[in-house]
C-alpha cells in the first residue's frame, strides 16, 4: 500500500514538474497582468493626476455611460457575428476540399493557408489598395459591370463588411488546419458503411462528418471568438476607427483611452470588461455545446 502511494506521489510530482514552466509562464504573463489591470481599473490615473487616486467604481460608471463605448460594443458584436461564422464555414469548406485525393493537394493546402502567414500590417496595406476608390482592384471590377465606385472604407454602411471580408479571408486557412486534423481522425469505416448502405453525401456530412467534428468546432470557435476581440492592427492602417467610429472596435478603443487620451484608469476598466465579456461567451459556448459533442 505504501509503495503504491509512493509511486502515485512520484507520478504526480513528475506531472506537476512538467506543468510548472507553463504555469509559471501563465502566472507571469497572463494572470499577473490581469490582476494589475483589475487593480488599476479602480484608480484615477491620467495626465491630470500625478499619482493614482482611488476612485472606486467611477471608471466603470463613466465607461458604461459613454455613448462611444456603447457604439464600440455594438461594432464589435457585428464584427464578431460576421467573422466567426464566416471564417469557420469557409475554413471547413477549405478542409473538405483539401482533404480529397487531389494531385495538387499540397499546393492547394498551402494556397489556402498562405494568407495567414502574411503579417497583418502587410495584409492591411494590400486590402487598402483593393478597397481604394477609382484605382483599387474592387473599383475596377465594379467599373467593368457598370456599378460605379464605392468608398468601401469611407462609408459607415460598408466599412464593417469590408473589414469582415478581409478577416474571413485571412483566418479561414488557419482554421482549415484544425478541421483537416479533425477530418483525418474520423475512421474510414464509417464512410464505407454509409456507402454500402447507399447514404447520400449530404446526409453523410450531417450525420457523420459534422457531428464528429464538433470537438474541433468548439476549439476553433473559441479561437475565432478571441481573434474577433484582439485584432486591431488593420485599423491603424485602414480606417483609424472611422468613419465616425463606424469601424472602431473594443481593443482599439482601449488603445485610444490609454495612448491617445492617456487615461489608464478608463483603459484598465474597459480591458476588464472585455475580458469578462469574452469569458462569459466562452463559458456559454462550452455549456451549450458540450452535450452535443461526440468525443469518441
Amino acid at each position: 500500500m505504501a509503495g503504491s502511494l509512493g509511486k502515485r506521489w512520484r507520478s504526480e510530482v513528475f506531472a506537476w514538474g512538467l506543468l510548472a514552466p507553463s504555469l509559471l509562464f501563465l502566472a507571469v504573463f497572463t494572470f499577473y497582468p490581469i490582476w494589475i489591470t483589475g487593480v488599476q481599473s479602480f484608480y484615477t490615473k491620467n495626465l491630470a493626476v500625478r499619482e493614482p487616486v482611488f476612485a472606486g467604481a467611477d471608471n466603470y460608471s463613466q465607461l458604461f455611460s459613454d455613448s462611444l463605448f456603447h457604439k464600440v460594443l455594438i461594432n464589435n458584436f457585428w464584427y464578431m457575428l460576421g467573422t466567426v461564422p464566416g471564417a469557420l464555414a469557409l475554413g471547413l469548406i477549405f478542409a473538405l476540399f483539401a482533404n480529397r485525393a487531389l494531385k495538387l493537394r499540397g499546393f492547394v493546402r498551402v494556397s489556402f493557408f498562405y494568407p495567414n502567414v502574411i503579417p497583418m500590417i502587410a495584409l492591411a496595406n494590400v486590402w487598402l489598395f483593393i478597397y481604394t476608390p477609382e484605382y483599387g482592384l474592387l473599383s475596377r471590377l465594379t467599373d467593368m459591370i457598370g456599378a460605379g465606385h464605392t468608398a468601401w472604407l469611407g462609408s459607415e454602411k460598408w466599412v464593417m463588411p469590408a473589414l469582415v471580408v478581409m478577416m474571413v479571408w485571412k483566418e479561414a486557412g488557419y482554421f482549415m488546419i484544425f478541421y483537416l486534423a479533425g477530418l483525418q481522425n474520423i475512421p474510414n469505416d464509417l464512410y464505407e458503411a454509409a456507402q454500402v448502405d447507399g447514404v447520400g453525401k449530404w446526409r453523410v456530412f450531417w450525420r457523420i462528418t459534422f457531428p464528429l467534428l464538433m470537438p474541433t468546432t468548439l476549439f476553433v470557435l473559441v479561437v475565432a471568438l478571441t481573434n474577433a476581440f484582439k485584432t486591431i492592427d488593420q485599423l491603424f492602417i485602414m480606417t483609424q476607427g472611422g468613419p465616425n467610429n463606424a469601424s472602431n472596435l473594443l481593443l482599439y478603443y482601449i488603445y485610444q483611452q490609454a495612448f491617445s487620451y492617456w487615461d489608464f484608469g478608463a483603459a484598465a476598466a474597459a480591458t476588464i470588461v472585455m475580458i469578462a465579456f469574452m469569458l462569459l461567451i466562452t463559458v456559454l459556448q462550452f455549456v451549450g455545446m458540450d452535450r452535443k459533442i461526440h468525443y469518441r
